[in-house]
């Protein structure tokens, strides 16, 4: 939770303290030789009392916090009446006390603004006239009260237009930094349909009948893919963490079958770096965020890829005290001692011999390092040169098994889409050719369709892209062709935008969500996970 800084409050401890050092300066006084400490009493008991009700003042700013005027005047003209008073008793000796004039007149303009700053500066001029008044020294030296009120007027107009050149600063950052924001989430959108239709294109051609030379042309294309679409997100995984808006989503998961799928979806990968990718089983439940604990395996999996090619990378979990820790190791060149403390660092590289041609900006252990402050995972890496690299992700909180799914009828196997009548609503033409050619070469009727407006289908399962232009959001479209149905049909929503904004607006829908660029074997167990529901989502209308 984000706290905001108690301006007022600030502005009280602080007065507490001078009201402090204030009294020890008049004890001083009054025990100096030559000096009456009677001279000095009326003055040390009044800011004495001034110190109590400063007191007073700050527990109604604890008690009732917020913006209230009144009382941060109110906290001005106190300050000046007992600056004044000390002033007028103390006489010659009491002159430093005019710093406090000074601090306050700053202090309330440079917390609360230039209003506050002109108010402090006229109640200032107005106790130095009162202090004029009622104390023959300052009558008796009229250029020393002038250059006074001199001072009180000048300090305060400079440091009017410190704080408006301060404020214009901040204004044109803010600019900046939304302009920034919406320039990216825009350049996201667009980058990600290009990189995911070209995923769908190539993966519609492995599906074909190949020949040796066309097959390592689509590996090689797919391989470039994947560095193109890693650096995309690590980039954008970075952007989101320096927001502030990725906050974990806790649930209860299997980690041996959350770790299998891990491995099965990065199978490819491991098979174009030749690694040889092994699991060791385990028995345990996690409560963890699984999309952001599949970031850090992946970040540590691809360096894995990159420097340990053609070496086997195995995966382990242990018990650590009272959690667990996953454990990645691989038999590449390892890391020498003195890059260790600074791999963690953003565009961090290790450069070997050979290297040149890994691809990577260094910004993967950077994202796994803040992922791993963000869910409470510490992050140890182990490494000799030529021996190895070992990351333990170590804090998993163990957690009770969940409830076993229930077993589906055998005829509906996991791994046959034929016959499944899909609804896909894609703006993006290019889009739209790839994803019903990859549909229909894994068995599907698709129904293709470039607009969300007053579609009508008798499908299983609605593949809808979010943005459909200025008519309808793929989730208006969903919700009709729902109602014409009469039965909550299987649906998913493919974007390139905000997953957490998509999320916000789905509410209770039982809609589920894939980023741009979506793997194919993610699209697929996302159909079939899809197509097992089916029973159970026609028994919600919604």
């Amino acid at each position: 939770m984000k706290f905001e800084k108690n301006t007022e409050l600030d502005q009280a401890n602080l007065r507490i303290i001078i009201a402090s050092i204030a009294v020890v300066y008049m004890l001083v006084l009054g025990f100096l030789p030559g000096e009456r400490f009677d001279t000095y009493l009326p003055v040390i008991t009044y800011i004495i009392v001034f110190l109590l009700a400063s007191i007073g003042l700050r527990q109604a700013i604890v008690r009732w916090p917020g913006h209230y005027p009144a009382r941060r005047i109110f906290a001005m003209v106190h300050d000046y009446t007992g600056t004044c008073f000390g002033l007028v008793v103390g006489g010659e000796a009491a002159l430093p006390l005019y710093a406090v004039i000074i601090w306050v007149n700053l202090g309330n303009g440079m917390r609360y603004g230039s209003r506050y700053l002109a108010i402090a500066t006229a109640l200032a001029l107005l106790a130095l006239l009162c202090v004029y008044r009622l104390t023959p020294v300052w009558q008796a030296q009229p250029f020393m009260v002038l250059m006074l009120m001199i001072t009180s007027t000048v300090i305060p107009f400079y440091a009017h237009l410190l704080l408006e050149r301060t404020r214009k600063a901040s204004e044109e950052a803010v600019a900046a930094n939304l302009e920034k924001s919406r320039f990216l989430a825009q350049a996201s959108h667009d980058l990600r349909q290009p990189i995911h239709s070209i995923g769908l294109f190539t993966a519609c051609l492995r599906e074909s009948r190949l020949g040796d030379e066309e097959r390592r042309l689509v590996d090689n294309i797919d391989r470039s893919l994947l560095n193109v679409s890693q650096l995309f997100r690590s980039i954008l995984d970075l952007y989101t963490l320096d927001n502030g808006r990725v906050l974990p989503k806790l649930q209860t998961i299997n980690l041996h079958e959350w770790l299998t799928e891990l491995i099965h979806q990065n199978a490819e990968a491991a098979r174009w770096a030749g690694v040889d990718l092994r699991l060791r089983p385990c028995k345990y439940w996690v409560r963890t965020d699984p999309v952001l604990l599949a970031t850090m395996v992946q970040n540590v999996l691809s360096n894995c890829f990159k420097y340990g090619a053609h070496r086997p990378v195995l995966i382990g979990v242990r018990r650590r005290g009272a959690g667990l820790a996953i454990v990645i190791y691989d038999r590449g060149n390892g890391i020498a001692e003195e890059h260790l403390p600074k791999v963690f660092e953003e565009f961090y590289r290790v450069r070997q011999v050979r290297d040149k041609d890994v691809e990577g900006v260094g910004l993967g252990l950077s994202i796994v390092k803040r992922l791993g402050q963000l869910m409470g995972v510490e992050v140890v890496l182990r490494s000799r040169p030529s021996r190895g690299t070992a990351v333990t992700l170590c804090g998993l909180p163990m957690a009770v098994a969940a409830p076993l799914p229930t077993k589906r009828d055998e005829a509906r196997q996991v791994g046959l889409l034929t016959g499944l009548k899909v609804c896909l609503v894609e703006d993006d033409r290019n889009v739209l050719l790839a994803t019903s050619a990859l549909l229909e070469r894994w068995g599907c009727e698709v129904q293709a369709e470039l607009t969300g407006r007053d579609v009508i289908s008798d499908c299983d399962i609605i593949v809808a892209d979010y943005d459909l232009g200025t008519h309808a959001s793929g989730i208006e479209c969903i919700d009709d062709i729902r109602r014409q149905r009469g039965w909550a049909v299987p649906a998913m929503i493919i974007t390139g935008h905000d997953i957490e904004k998509i999320q916000a607006a789905l509410h209770d829908r039982q809609i589920a969500i894939l980023s741009k660029p979506v793997r194919p074997a993610e699209l697929r167990a996302t159909l079939r996970a899809l197509r097992d529901r089916q029973p159970e989502l026609a028994e919600n209308v919604p």
